[in-house]
């Protein structure tokens, strides 16, 4: 069965995968991510790059021997131990804490003497721990008004807090899962990596707006029908846009993976590798979160509501009457 069968057979509700149904299990394994993720931010943690600390910075281009790129800062500043990085296939980054000027030119001269190479290829920088400061206090304040508007614009589009609230836990999972895989894998976190989080959470929040359009729908047929009770109807509008969400996902994946994988391994360019590890584990989350999270929390949230418990209680009461009525498909494509 190809994609476009499948899909249109979950569209017509002629085949359908229960995610609803399976919430217990799709909530068991988000927290058991959002667990471990929690885990890696405490250990190893998050490596925040010099923008967000402060310090000095030297690029060599020319010459990819990290242990004499080592060993030229430990000659200047005895007791120091600087991160070293390789940058594409003849460079080198060294970080160091912030130096002063006359550091700065002893440690290049160092630089330039052990690998061999002109001082018209090392460039230095230095950034102040006021300035780091004030661009995670920026990042973090974008982060906020990020989610306030949001919260802001999903209880006023849809006219209800729930589907708000069930928007956020998406994003918190999405946010937590990527910031964990960067923990696990040790990659800095810099403005690019801000904006890759940024990023992934409005293409998370799309698809998951996507998804909540689709329920809205549903469930206001199912209230003046009473043909499905809203859980059924809500599972309807997931499998009605799975098929997208999978299909969008994959096509958005294929170039960000080839910027991850040629930008760190064939050019070693920093700035892409950090916003492209954040879209590529971002959009693969988000994806998972808006078919599995999202949509059957929001089920759990309007469950409580009488109009809601008034509905399923109709709906279970005619298919007592008549069994034949309001009933799912039988056929059900494994998840």
């Amino acid at each position: 069965m190809g994609m476009a069968q499948l899909g249109n057979r979950l569209y017509t509700g002629e085949s359908s995968v229960d995610f609803v149904g399976r919430r217990k299990l799709w909530f068991l394994i988000a927290a058991a991510l959002v667990l471990v993720s929690a885990v890696l931010l405490w250990k190893p943690g998050l490596t925040f790059g010099i923008e967000f600390e402060g310090g000095s910075e030297f690029r060599v281009s020319g010459s990819s021997n990290q242990d004499a790129a080592r060993e030229a800062v430990e000659a200047v500043l005895p007791g120091t131990v600087p991160t070293v990085t390789s940058v594409g296939q003849d460079g080198v980054r060294v970080q160091t804490e912030a130096l002063t000027s006359g550091q700065l030119d002893a440690v290049k001269g160092e630089l330039v003497q052990r690998l061999d190479v002109p001082a018209s290829e090392v460039t230095s920088s230095s950034i102040g721990p006021s300035w780091g400061a004030d661009i995670t206090n920026k990042a973090l304040t974008g982060l906020v008004v990020f989610l306030v508007l949001v919260s802001a614009v999903m209880a006023l589009y849809f006219r209800a807090w729930t589907m708000a609230v069930a928007s956020l836990v998406a994003l918190f999972h999405d946010l937590v899962i990527t910031a964990g895989v960067y923990a696990a894998v040790g990659f800095e976190v810099t403005p690019a990596s801000v904006i890759g989080f940024l990023t992934i959470l409005g293409y998370s929040l799309y698809d998951t707006v996507v998804v909540f359009d689709k329920v809205r729908e549903n469930t206001a047929q199912a209230f003046l029908t009473k043909d499905r009770t809203f859980a059924q109807a809500a599972n309807l509008a997931v499998n009605q846009t799975v098929v997208r969400s999978v299909n969008t996902t994959v096509v958005a994946l294929l170039p960000v993976a080839a910027i991850l994988f040629i930008g760190d391994l064939l050019l070693g360019a920093g700035t892409l590798r950090d916003i492209s590890l954040a879209l590529f584990v971002g959009m693969l989350v988000g994806a998972y979160s808006s078919i599995f999270v999202a949509t059957p929390l929001l089920v759990v949230l309007r469950g409580r509501e009488a109009r809601v418990r008034a509905l399923d209680a109709e709906v279970a009461g005619r298919r007592t009457a008549d069994p034949g009525t309001a009933q799912e498909p039988s056929q059900e494509v494994q998840a």
